[in-house]
């Protein structure tokens, strides 16, 4: 059996609502994690970007006025920033079992479905 289809959204974000009518037209079966009723921990975080394969500055929005500043800091502090200010997190991320992606553009997720 495959691993689950997890979604780490924005309910608000049109990227998000992209990526999630993605995934219900794929008719797999996915949990969805709006991380600011959730909170992403910095470990759930560290996770995440280890599934992506991205450095930790990858998962920064890089345009959000809190990432002002950010240039200097470390991946810890990093990570715990964006735990503090969820808007810092870059969305949406879908992840299947050890592997994840950036649903920067929607059709990343397609690819990933494959």
């Amino acid at each position: 059996m495959a691993d689950r289809l997890t979604i780490y959204y924005k309910p608000t974000c049109s990227k998000c609502r992209a990526a999630l009518n993605i995934l219900n037209e794929s008719g797999q079966e996915f949990e969805r994690i709006d991380y600011y009723r959730s909170p992403l921990t910095v470990t759930a975080l560290r996770d995440l970007v280890q599934k992506l394969a991205i450095p930790v500055r990858g998962l920064l929005r890089q345009d959000e006025p809190l990432a002002r500043g950010t240039d200097s800091m470390d991946d810890e502090a990093l990570l715990q920033l964006m735990a503090d200010h969820p808007d810092l997190i870059q969305r949406p991320i879908v992840v299947r079992g050890a592997k994840a992606v950036l649903g920067r553009p929607p059709e990343n997720i397609k690819r990933f479905l494959d």
